[in-house]
């Protein structure tokens, strides 16, 4: 009997915003709209295959995952290849509810967050203390927010299980949320995730338990103020830290990255810059206080590496995700993540000549390949586990 050849499908672009009971302290209980993009591009007749992609602290997910330049939409790219990607956006980024932030009032009160906001908008008159001053979201409200996602998404695919891919702080969402809900998570991908193996503890007696009563604020241990604010010359220098290769960025990328954060930020978009009238446009980044995920709670279950695989990769010159163990709860580690997962379900790669930025660099095109082979195959490079570098020749190295 002849098999049945399924044609590709042009993928679907669709917008949501999926509503969601918030369990931010600043709105707890409030309806809110957290947005979903979603780019379908199952074959014709065949089963969805849904992937959800989730941003970390500092960038929106559009611009992310999403950015429309040449071919740097990871999204659109695993869509074209057969599958439904969704894209979600938190509370306090991009195009979701951003509770309590649109108030120059509720940045850190510092003279140098003041400075930026002069005159766009002219917010001279905010010296006293901010509105809200403690942290925005928290683990509990990110996680409840994926599974919210997760729960929409399997109930319009049909599907029981999605696969998840994180950039950076991600990790520290979508790591105990697999943990917590393996029935729901296929596979895990992180690109440069964020680790603290010394990483704040759950409360005693809990596996993930809020450690502290919500809302936190200085000086008991976290944030006096719900938001900062990020400018584009400061996304270029933190850049340029990871760039040690020739033409490791292409010519032009800040440009491209920044115009789609605004895009997603039509309020920040209106702030910054130092002629009245003419906003260059600031970052609204949302402040979190995170817990359980460290080097107690990941093997919690024997989850991780079993019931849920897991591939990790990084780059190289990736100056944000490997730090010192003096740095506290700022030290981070991606070899003490892949060595603390308890499986034999786990692979981890660094590439050569990519930072932290990768998703945006040269070598996304390998990213992208890469995600699609664990996706399709739960192998990348023909290897099902194991920690690995590549190097320019293409050549993998058992790390």
């Amino acid at each position: 009997m002849a098999s049945t050849v399924l044609s590709p499908a042009t993928p679907v672009l669709t917008d949501h915003y999926v509503e969601h009971d918030s369990t931010i302290p600043a709105n707890a209980g409030q309806k809110i709209k957290l947005f979903v993009r979603e780019r379908n591009g199952t074959p014709t007749g065949g089963p969805r295959r849904p992937v959800l992609m989730l941003h970390g602290r500092s960038v929106c997910a559009l611009a992310g995952f999403d950015l429309q330049y040449k071919k740097y939409s990871w999204a659109e790219e695993l869509a074209k290849a057969g599958y439904d990607v969704y894209v979600m956006e938190q509370q306090g980024s991009g195009l979701s509810t951003r509770p309590k932030m649109d108030d120059p009032h509720n940045v850190s009160p510092t003279p140098a967050q003041q400075r930026l906001l002069v005159p766009n908008p002219n917010a001279t008159e905010y010296t006293g203390p901010v509105g809200y001053a403690a942290q925005l979201n928290n683990s509990q409200s990110d996680w409840d927010e994926v599974d919210t996602v997760v729960d929409f998404i399997i109930a319009r695919s049909g599907v029981g299980k999605v696969d998840l891919i994180g950039w950076s702080a991600a990790a520290q969402q979508l790591g105990p949320y697999a943990i917590q809900n393996p029935g729901k998570v296929r596979s895990l991908f992180l690109v440069a995730p964020i680790f603290p193996p010394n990483g704040r503890q759950s409360a005693p007696g809990s596996d993930f338990g809020a450690p502290v009563t919500l809302p936190v604020s200085t000086p008991t241990g976290a944030f006096g103020f719900p938001m900062t604010v990020g400018t584009k010359s400061g996304l270029d220098n933190a850049w340029k830290k990871d760039l040690l290769c020739p033409d490791q960025r292409e010519a032009g990328m800040v440009d491209q990255v920044w115009k789609a954060m605004m895009a997603a930020d039509p309020i920040g978009a209106t702030w910054g810059g130092v002629v009245a009238g003419s906003p260059e446009g600031l970052n609204r980044v949302r402040n979190v206080f995170w817990w359980g995920w460290n080097k107690t709670t990941v093997p919690l279950h024997g989850v991780l590496g079993d019931k849920v695989p897991v591939c990790i990769v990084y780059g190289e010159h990736d100056s944000v995700i490997n730090t010192s163990p003096s740095l506290g709860l700022l030290y981070f580690s991606t070899s003490e993540l892949y060595n603390t997962i308890p499986g034999t379900k786990k692979l981890m790669f660094r590439l050569s000549c990519a930072g932290h930025q990768i998703v945006w660099e040269r070598k996304a095109k390998l990213l992208h390949t890469m995600s699609e082979h664990w996706l399709k195959d739960g192998k990348v490079f023909g290897e099902v586990d194991g920690s690995f570098y590549r190097d320019e020749d293409e050549v993998l190295t058992p790390l």
